[in-house]
This record gives C-alpha cells, sequence and structure tokens, in this order.
C-alpha cells in the first residue's frame, strides 16, 4: 500500500494527494513489486533501498548513496504481533529514505503506531517538506512510543506475577516468559537505535539547524531513558522468573514429600494384616478377639509411625 502526503505551503495542513510532487512524503506499507517498481521510476531511486527496510532481519543502520545524496535510514520500531492466541511486543525495521531535498520515503512491513500518529497529525509541527525534521520527530515518536509500550509490560507483568500468587498456572508463566522475550527484544533495538542517531548527531549526514538538534538530543535522551526501563524491568523480571521458579521446585518437593509419608503410613496396616493373615499357623488364628487385636495393634502401629514422621516435619 503506498499513499502520497503534502503539506500545504499556506497552513502547512497535512493533505493525502495523488501525485507525487517534490516535498511529498511517500508512505509505503507492505509495497507490492508493481509499487516498489513504480515510486523508484518516479523519484529516481535504487530498488535496493526500499528493499532493505523489508527485510525482517535488517539491522538498524545509516546506507548514504554519494551519487545523488540519497540517504537511507533503518531503525527498528516497536509492535505488537499474535503468537499462539496471545500478544507478543516485538520490533521490526522501518526505513526512512531522504530523496536529495526533494522527497521523504518511509518504507515498512505492517503498520505501526509511529507512522499512525504522523498520518493521523498527531504530531505538532510536523511538515512534510521539511524532510530533516521529520525524520527526527520520527526519531523521538518512536523513543516514545517504546517507553509506552515499556509501561504496558510492566502492568502486564504485575497482573501476571498478582495471578500467580494465587495459583501456579503454565498461562501466567508462559506470559512472563513472552514478556521477559519481548524485553530482550526492545533493549537490543533500543542499543542499535541509539547509535544510529548519535552517529547522525555527530556525522555531517543531514544539514541541522539549532531547532533539529533540539529534537535530535531530545530523541537521545528519550531513547536513553527507555533503555533504561527496558534493563530494570528486565532485571525485575528475571529476579521474578527465578523467584518462581524456586517455589514451584520447593513446592513439588512437599508435594512428595508429603506422599512418601502417606505411603509409609498406608503400608504399616498393610504389613500387619499380611504377616497375621498368611495362610499357616500364625499367633492369635483361633483367639475369638483375634480380629479386633490386630485391628487395634495396626491403628497403634500407624499413630506411632504418624507420630515420628510428624516430629520430623514430613507431614506438613
Amino acid at each position: 500500500m503506498v499513499k502520497v502526503y503534502n503539506s500545504k505551503l499556506e497552513t502547512d495542513e497535512l493533505q493525502i494527494v495523488k501525485k507525487i510532487e517534490k516535498g511529498s512524503w511517500i508512505s509505503m506499507i507492505n509495497p507490492t513489486e508493481e509499487e516498489i517498481k513504480k515510486v523508484c521510476e518516479e523519484v529516481q531511486i535504487q530498488e535496493d533501498f526500499i528493499r532493505y527496510s523489508l527485510d525482517y532481519e535488517e539491522k538498524p543502520r545509516i546506507d548514504e548513496e554519494e551519487d545523488d545524496g540519497t540517504i537511507l535510514f533503518i531503525m527498528d520500531v516497536p509492535i505488537i504481533e499474535k503468537e499462539n492466541e496471545s500478544e507478543v511486543y516485538t520490533t521490526m525495521p522501518l526505513g526512512m529514505i531522504v530523496v536529495r531535498d526533494e522527497y521523504f520515503i518511509t518504507v515498512a512491513l505492517k503498520r505501526n503506531l509511529v507512522i499512525d500518529s504522523f498520518e493521523k497529525k498527531r504530531v505538532k509541527g510536523f511538515i512534510t517538506y521539511k524532510k530533516s525534521r521529520f525524520l527526527l520527530q520520527i526519531m523521538y515518536t518512536n523513543a516514545s512510543h517504546y517507553l509506552t509500550y515499556l509501561k504496558q509490560i510492566n502492568k502486564e507483568t504485575e497482573i501476571a506475577e498478582s495471578t500467580l500468587k494465587n495459583s501456579m498456572k503454565n498461562r501466567e508463566l508462559l506470559k512472563l516468559l513472552n514478556l521477559e522475550k519481548s524485553l530482550v527484544y526492545f533493549t537490543t533495538s533500543l542499543k542499535a537505535n541509539e547509535l544510529v542517531m548519535e552517529k547522525t548527531l555527530r556525522g555531517k549526514i543531514l544539514k541541522l539547524y539549532d531547532e533539529d538538534e533540539d529534537i535530535l538530543e531530545d530523541s537521545i535522551i528519550e531513547n536513553k531513558q527507555a533503555i533504561e526501563m527496558s534493563k530494570i524491568y528486565s532485571d525485575i523480571l528475571n529476579g521474578t522468573m527465578d523467584a518462581y521458579a524456586s517455589i514451584i521446585s520447593n513446592n513439588l518437593n512437599g508435594v512428595m514429600k508429603f506422599l512418601t509419608s502417606i505411603t509409609i503410613i498406608l503400608a504399616i496396616p498393610t504389613l500387619i494384616s499380611s504377616m497375621l493373615g498368611m495362610n499357616v499357623p500364625v499367633p492369635l488364628q483361633n483367639n475369638p478377639y483375634g480380629f479386633v487385636i490386630i485391628l487395634v495393634l495396626s491403628i497403634i502401629a500407624t499413630l506411632i509411625v504418624v507420630h515420628m514422621l510428624k516430629k520430623r516435619d514430613l507431614l506438613n
């Protein structure tokens, strides 16, 4: 899907246009081969720049075409995916192509909140023909969305922990495992994004004005905060998982200990009745009260064993 946006020069109002013009923003979401070729022909760039961004395994980086000054920025953005009827937080690459001083292209495999924020006009001061500022605003918005997702992960962790306190369920443990995996994805992506932003700030890749540098510095600060939050939540979650693993192991040991004690207790009357019930001459075989005596002996022996097990704390 390809959409073309342009900001009016008089009012800076964002509008969808049918024709690609200078100053346009071209938003590409999982484009077809025909759409890729058409856009590349119209703006005169290599198809590889768009295809790189559609590779799910592509890492955040900056690539520059020295011949015409086209620059490709790739950063990871947070998304939510469905996996086995549950939601998993993960990341995917977002390509941002500054085509000379004429066009700005964004390329992604799926819809995401970062691009939606601009398409739905939620970002203040956003103008399509100010390409450098647009790029930096995407970086800032992306870092802000990471913080939002991290807060959601923390809330879901607290809910899962609260449920686990009442009953140990595999579903909640798997939920914590997925959240732990999500934090690993986020931490890795945030660190890679930080390198791209710092390289943009240090290098002379883009012409940055004072306001642009402020946006980029704010983006780096937001990204660092997200990295710290991700590390903290990850450490907490790791500690929680280890604690619950110990609790489950301890509960299992308690159950095994209790079952072993019950087995010993039940074995006492079984042993006595087996020995005195054999088809050979045995004591009390002619005693009219033999059954009662054997029953009483079994009860007494069982009570003695129960008392001994309780003293050794084997029945709790």
